[in-house]
């Protein structure tokens, strides 16, 4: 199996949870497939050069006073969206880019705020005329001795059945069953709602079966002042709503090449694909859409396969899982590849045009789906994918699940 852990980054891009980002293009900053064969060097630089972000991707513990731009040295900004998540709440960040296009800068009130997460979402062209996209993200500082969760899915969301509600702590905890009782997940219609841990960082919450349509979901975090490990005491204190949506699972059949979309018990379509090739198959088993972009990077060196692929113009691209599987467009392969055979790194691939296109299997696709819907993969000469690698825990039984419970 040649799919690789995403490296030092999270899923997601809200404090307290994951915003879906895909009212603008975007960078999926690691994922696991492209076309094949070393990236064609048309002349294009690296979108890390185009666009220049401060702070930089990654960085944690920012402080307040620190200076938030995007810049386009030699180059153009297109579009510029930058988010802060804190507390539960998204706020977009206001800016202006100047009238040379080379520089984004805030226009709102002075200073960062603490203990949020933001991401940063740019287009720009380099001084050739090639579009480079970026996504990238950091956490401000964190007071000395507390800790937050960043959790999903967003308050006041529609989303798929197979959400699965996930809090990853910036904190180790080693009291898990404190912090466990401080957050609650219910559900109206009634219905049980169990806790998982995956570590000491991780802690999920589902039901046996897919959640109905229709049903409202209520997170309550009551962690503030609840002691989580030694000298570290949680700030949080916010309910987070959200309601499921209409029932939609795909079945990838990576053996025939097809995927079959069903809402609601009744087929919508039956799609060609192209899954993952030999040496990096596709892993079997229920995945959850997690992330939505437009438009978005691919890099062979983020995930282990050097420089075999870099497309910084992967259209239509849904996260399935954290180790860099996608659900996206593909307009680089021939047209027979889709329903005949499985090309990808690891990927499931649609038909697509250059940009996207809504008429195409994959803008369709795209169209119809909801974060938190399923995509089951079956036939795939790979093992069934983690329970933990990204929000894939419909695949462990329910009482394991259960077990999993520090309040057992």
């Amino acid at each position: 199996m040649t799919h690789a852990t995403k490296r030092g980054a999270r899923t997601g891009a809200g404090l307290c949870f994951a915003t879906a980002v895909s009212a603008l293009t975007g960078l999926a900053a690691l994922t696991g497939c492209g076309r094949g064969g070393p990236a064609p060097d048309d002349g294009a630089r690296p979108a890390e050069e185009v666009i220049k972000v401060a702070p930089r991707d990654g960085a944690k513990g920012v402080r307040a006073a620190d200076a938030l731009t995007v810049d386009a040295p030699g180059g153009k900004l297109e579009r510029v969206r930058i988010a802060a998540v804190a507390d539960g709440e998204e706020r977009t960040v206001p800016g202006r880019i100047s009238a040379d296009g080379r520089r984004w800068r805030p226009t709102g009130p002075a200073g960062l705020r603490l203990a949020a997460k933001y991401t940063v979402d740019a287009v720009a062209l380099d001084a050739r005329g090639h579009r480079a996209a970026r996504h990238t993200a950091f956490t401000t500082y964190v007071p000395e001795h507390r800790f937050i969760g960043y959790f999903q899915p967003e308050h006041r969301s529609t989303v798929g059945t197979g959400m699965i509600v996930s809090l990853d702590f910036n904190r180790p905890v080693t009291d898990r069953a404190a912090v466990e009782r401080a957050v609650r997940v219910t559900a109206e219609p009634r219905t049980e709602v169990a806790a998982h841990w995956f570590g000491s960082g991780r802690l999920d919450f589902r039901p046996r079966a897919y959640w109905k349509s229709g049903t409202r979901v209520t997170l309550d975090l009551r962690l503030r002042d609840v002691r989580g490990a030694a000298r570290a005491y949680g700030i949080q204190q916010k309910k987070v709503s959200f309601t499921i949506g209409r029932s939609q699972v795909s079945t990838v059949d990576a053996a025939a090449h097809t995927m079959t979309v069903v809402r609601d018990g009744r087929r919508l379509a039956t799609l060609p694909v192209t899954a993952g090739g030999p040496g990096s198959a596709t892993y079997n088993g229920k995945l959850v859409i997690s992330e939505k972009y437009d438009v978005t990077r691919m890099n062979g060196e983020t995930v282990g396969f050097g420089g075999e692929y870099d497309i910084d113009d992967v259209p239509h691209a849904m996260r399935l899982t954290r180790s860099g599987t996608f659900l996206h467009g593909n307009y680089w392969a021939p047209a027979g590849t889709f329903g005949s055979a499985n090309t990808s790194h690891g990927c499931v691939g649609l038909r697509d045009e250059q940009g996207g296109s809504p008429t195409t299997p994959a803008g369709w696709f795209f169209g119809k789906s909801l974060i938190g819907d399923v995509v089951e993969v079956v036939n795939s000469r790979d093992g069934e994918v983690a329970p933990d690698n990204g929000l894939s825990g419909w695949n462990m039984p329910w009482e394991r699940w259960r077990a999993g419970s520090a309040l057992r």
